[in-house]
Order: structure tokens, then sequence, then C-alpha cells
């Protein structure tokens, strides 16, 4: 709660400070305007500071509450206690995608402020290696999936960055539909062996679990950008758009994104490993009623 409010209060800000400049909080109007705005100057402690910069960086700081980027990511893992289904629905689809759904949507100002995209461009990429590491070291099964969430949304934020509006839509669809396969999956394993998520105390599923196997495994390997899944399509896009922009801030993210990129297929494997393939390590009643869901 406190940590969207932080969020929220920001995109607040950034709110009033168009309804002040613009007159209007519609999108049609400001978009038509902010041309016009880039010259007007606001005083903050004797330094001038253009209005568009001032709002763009209210709204950057809105999406990125919203949309869980570092400092203000603390409430996606803690949010996945909810039940599984929500989790699918609401951490993978919706709710975490609004942050960069409003800046794909207000691209029209952010095109006036470069500091802004510059600054986006590094949260994006610092948010996408931060939140892949940590998901290495997760035993939770949810929180493993939560931190990839994290780390997607790093992707989309620094494909923002490059002005690739587009391309960050693109892979914000297909990661909703594959992260939520994921999810949904993870809730099937759960169900199946009464409740249990830590994945040091699974193993040996694959034969038992056949059904949820396949669509873990089908999930994960589009997460990982495997040639002909969705992530393939989407997230090594993104990664060739930073490579081709030919800036020192576009190559600082492509090799973060690259890192990154190596993180989650490492973490995905080390999933599918632990929960299906290894030696069965929960109790042994559990592991013996484990059967697939309806």
């Amino acid at each position: 709660m406190l940590v969207n409010r932080v969020g929220d209060f920001f995109l607040l800000l950034a709110i009033f400070l168009i309804y002040f400049t613009f007159d209007s909080l519609d999108y049609d109007v400001v978009f038509s305007l902010a041309s016009f705005a880039v010259e007007y100057n606001i005083n903050i402690f004797y330094f001038d500071f253009s209005i568009i910069d001032i709002i763009c960086f209210f709204l950057l700081l809105g999406a990125m509450g919203k949309s869980a980027q570092l400092g203000l990511h603390t409430w996606l893992p803690d949010a996945m206690e909810g039940p599984t289904p929500v989790s699918a629905l609401i951490h993978a689809a919706t709710m975490v995608t609004a942050g960069v759904f409003l800046i794909i949507r207000c691209s029209f100002l952010f095109e006036y402020s470069e500091i802004i995209l510059n600054l986006m461009t590094i949260v994006g990429s610092i948010t996408a290696l931060f939140a892949s590491t940590t998901a290495l070291c997760q035993n939770d099964i949810k929180k493993v999936i939560a931190y990839s969430t994290c780390s997607q949304l790093g992707y989309m934020f620094f494909a923002c960055g490059l002005s690739s509006y587009e391309v960050s839509f693109f892979h914000l669809s297909n990661h909703a539909f594959f992260k939520a396969l994921l999810f949904l999956g993870a809730g099937s394993i759960i169900h199946a062996i009464v409740d249990e998520q830590d994945m040091r105390k699974m193993g040996g599923l694959k034969n038992l679990l056949p059904f949820s196997y396949a669509i873990t495994l089908i999930g994960s390997l589009a997460l990982t950008g495997f040639p002909f899944l969705t992530g393939f399509y989407s997230k090594d896009v993104i990664l060739e758009i930073a490579f081709a922009k030919y800036t020192t801030l576009s190559h600082f993210s492509f090799f973060l994104g690259t890192f990154s990129a190596f993180f989650t297929a490492f973490y995905s494997t080390r999933l599918i490993c632990l929960v299906f393939l290894n030696n069965p390590n929960g109790h042994k009643k559990t592991i013996l009623n484990a059967k697939e869901s309806s």
C-alpha cells in the first residue's frame, strides 16, 4: 500500500501540473499543445526547469510505482501471497503493466524531454538486471515468477526510454500471456502438492503432473526468448534496438539487458529442474498424492 501511494502521489502531481499548464486533461488537447509548452520554464530554488521535464519526471515516478521499478519494486513480490489465479490475471496482465502503458500513452510528452528518456533507460535496464539476479536466489516458486515480471517490466521501460514505444507495447502484450501461463502452471503445481511453494521441497513431478510440466516448460521457453515463441519476437527486438541506437546509454542498456536475458534463462532452467526433473525432495505422502488439477 505505502509503496503504491508514493507512486500515486507523484502521478497526482503530474496530473495537477498538466492541468495547470494546459487547462485540460484531455489527451488530444495536451498533445496538440505540448510543442508550445516546451519553452515554458518554471523556477525552483533559482534554477529554471522546463515544465515538460518536470511533468515527465513526475509521470515517470508514478509509472515506476505502478510498474515496480527499482526503488518502488518491493510491493510486487509481496503481492504474490494472494491466490494464484489472481496473480495470473492482475500481476501478469493488468496491474503491473499500467505504468508502462501510461508512458506509452504519454509518449507525445516524453518525446519533448530527452533527459527523462535517458533516466527511463537507466532505470529500466538496472531494474531488468537487478530483478533477474534476485530471481536466481529465490526458493518460493511464485516469487521467482514475480521477480521475473519485475525484470521484464525493466525491458519495457528501457525500450520506452529508447523511443521504441511500439516494441515495448508488443512485449507488454506477449509477456502478459506467457507470464499468466506460468502463474497458472505454478498454481496447478502448488495445488497438486498441498500448498507447498518451496521449490527445494519439490522434484520428480514430471511424470506425476505431465500437463503442468508441459505448460510450465512452454511458458519458461517463451520467457527466455526461445526461437519461434513469443518472447523471441519481442525481447530480442528490444535488445537489437538498444544495440542499433549507437549511443552510450543504449549500449549500456543493451549489455545489462543481455546479462538479464542470460540470468532469465538460468533461473527458468533452475525452476524446471528443481520442480520437475530432480529427485523428489518433498514428503513421501505429499509426492505420492500429487495429482493433476482439473
